[in-house]
């Protein structure tokens, strides 16, 4: 990649906008000729008398006029501006919206002065291929966003005020969204609990050291969490901002909850709001447990063959049992027992205390690159996760879900500050937001932040982004050990 040009190009906003603009364009246009090309050469949607041919050329003045039109409403949406908190469904609601709009205009332009017969049925194919070939081009470019952003173009340096829940609720979207293209250069706070670095984010010290980090860490923007009881501080921090050029943003004080965290109702009139706690319940749950079973069902079902291969490799390669089961923590607290495919010696547990000076991960945890216990084939097995077969069938108990959480210890559950303890608020999972992220590589307290962030922000679509990435984290054994 050639930074340097990129760099140039990034800069250059005005050139971006023309160039998305220019893009979209094209893209119409493909769309047109692909609607065109499935109804009178494919014919499909019945046959075409050729008195009612139309060549594409006839159809290039719907283009024009639809190309104007969907230029005017995505610039109305703000869609050629840099929104980093947007994400791809924002945008496709966007694309969605302006298309619909767009066309209702062209249809009833050419419909109403019939310069040409046109067909009814092409403008369905030409909606579903605009909307289709924008969207796909917007996830391309978030793509191509988030690999600059790994070069240091477009990353805006940021220190957080503040090391309360707000704070950490930013920590959780920063860790969960890297292609939003923050980078935390730290935080401060004048609390005890703020004293202590919360995963990949450096604690700078008290609040009064602020005007030396900014000039020191070159910060492009700070953000305030505090509560608004400390105005007199907020104020001072604006003065001291706004001398030195860098905006500031402001969390709202609103019980530290994001607008996914409110419920709203009334009582005639009266507007009553109310906190959802960050839970996956009702609706959500049973389509959550449907999936649960029918993928942990089937893939038992269908993988047989191979499962039993692998315990025959465990077998003949250490002595011990096949299946290792230990004690896990699931949700609200609950103990369950999980089971894996054996990758250690027998008696292994006895040994941890003899290693516990080769710990190379935080908190609670306890990771090992070169493990010593683990045997021949358990290091083939955990390269590729395949030593956490069996927990399919916790999945289909309802111990554990395809999606979710790391179940974690009662050892490491004792350690834990009040705050970790929100993860305990959904079912663990096979695999989630810390696997993707980089597995045994995401420390103790980042790993605590997804989790929350994914409990917070769970949906069908989230679930389904995990599971697409999991597969090549596997594959590449990113993180693995």
């Amino acid at each position: 990649m050639n930074v340097e040009f990129w760099a140039r190009l990034w800069h250059n906003r005005d050139r971006l906008r023309w160039i998305l603009m220019f893009s979209d364009a094209v893209l119409i246009v493909i769309a047109l000729f692909l609607a065109w090309f499935m109804r009178y050469e494919l014919e499909i949607g019945g046959t075409v008398e050729i008195v009612n041919y139309r060549s594409f050329s006839s159809y290039l003045p719907v283009a024009a006029l639809t190309i104007l039109l969907m230029w005017l409403n995505l610039g109305l949406e703000s869609a050629y501006r840099r929104q980093r908190g947007a994400t791809w469904s924002d945008e496709i609601s966007t694309i969605v919206n302006a298309t619909a709009r767009s066309l209702l205009v062209v249809v009833f332009f050419f419909f109403f002065y019939r310069t040409y017969v046109y067909s009814r049925l092409i403008f369905a194919y030409y909606t579903f291929f605009i909307i289709f070939l924008l969207s796909v081009a917007r996830l391309a470019l978030r793509q191509l966003i988030a690999r600059l952003h790994r070069h240091g173009i477009g990353v805006l340096r940021i220190l957080i005020v503040g090391a309360g829940e707000g704070a950490r609720k930013l920590m959780r979207h920063i860790v969960a969204q890297p292609e939003l293209g923050y980078e935390v250069v730290g935080f401060v706070a004048n609390d005890p609990e703020g004293q202590s670095n919360i995963g990949r984010f450096t604690a700078l010290g008290p609040i009064a050291g602020l005007p030396t980090l900014i000039d020191d860490h070159n910060v492009d923007r700070v953000l305030i969490t505090l509560p608004w009881s400390q105005q007199y501080q907020i104020s001072r921090i604006l003065d001291t901002c706004t001398k030195r050029g860098i905006p500031v943003r402001i969390v709202p004080d609103l019980f530290q909850l994001s607008l996914t965290g409110v419920t709203m109702d009334e009582i005639r009139g009266v507007p009553l709001m109310g906190m959802r706690e960050p839970v996956i319940t009702g609706g959500d749950f049973a389509l959550k447990r449907l999936l649960d079973i029918g993928v942990s069902g089937g893939a038992l079902l269908i993988g047989a063959p191979l499962w039993g291969l692998i315990a025959l490799a465990i077998k003949l390669d250490s002595e011990g049992p096949v299946v290792y089961d230990q004690t896990r923590v699931g949700r609200g607290g609950k103990p369950f027992t999980i089971y894996k495919f054996r990758s250690m010696r027998k008696g292994a547990d006895d040994e941890l205390s003899e290693l516990s000076d080769h710990n190379e991960a935080s908190g609670p945890l306890f990771k090992m690159k070169e493990d010593p216990r683990v045997t021949r084939v358990g290091r083939i097995l955990r390269k590729f996760s395949l030593d956490e077969v069996p927990q399919l069938w916790n999945v289909l108990r309802g111990d554990m879900s395809l999606i979710g959480p790391r179940p974690a210890l009662p050892a490491e559950v004792d350690e834990y500050e009040e705050w970790h303890l929100k993860r305990l608020d959904v079912t663990p999972g096979l695999t989630g937001l810390w696997q993707v992220s980089g597995r045994s590589d995401v420390t103790f307290d980042e790993m605590v932040l997804l989790d929350i962030y994914y409990a917070e922000q769970w949906s069908p679509l989230l679930d389904t982004m995990i599971f697409l990435k999991t597969i090549p984290t596997v594959l590449f054994q990113r993180g693995a050990y």
